[in-house]
């Protein structure tokens, strides 16, 4: 990536995207579903309307 993207709420960091429904969203930690945060980086999950990505720390 060769910017880092920001939480859409706060402007911090993100930590990766979460889609839940039909809100995609960047979000930072603070902001973060607990599933997404259960995820080890660069690690995904997909299972019915929800999508969950952690990106790679080597992104960050």
């Amino acid at each position: 990536m060769a910017k880092k993207p920001k939480c859409e709420f706060c402007d911090k960091d993100a930590i990766g995207i979460q889609s839940l429904g039909s809100c995609v969203s960047s979000v930072c930690r603070d902001h973060a579903d607990s599933s997404l945060l259960a995820l080890k980086p660069g690690e995904k999950q997909a299972y019915e309307y929800c999508y969950l990505e952690r990106f790679d720390t080597a992104d960050q």
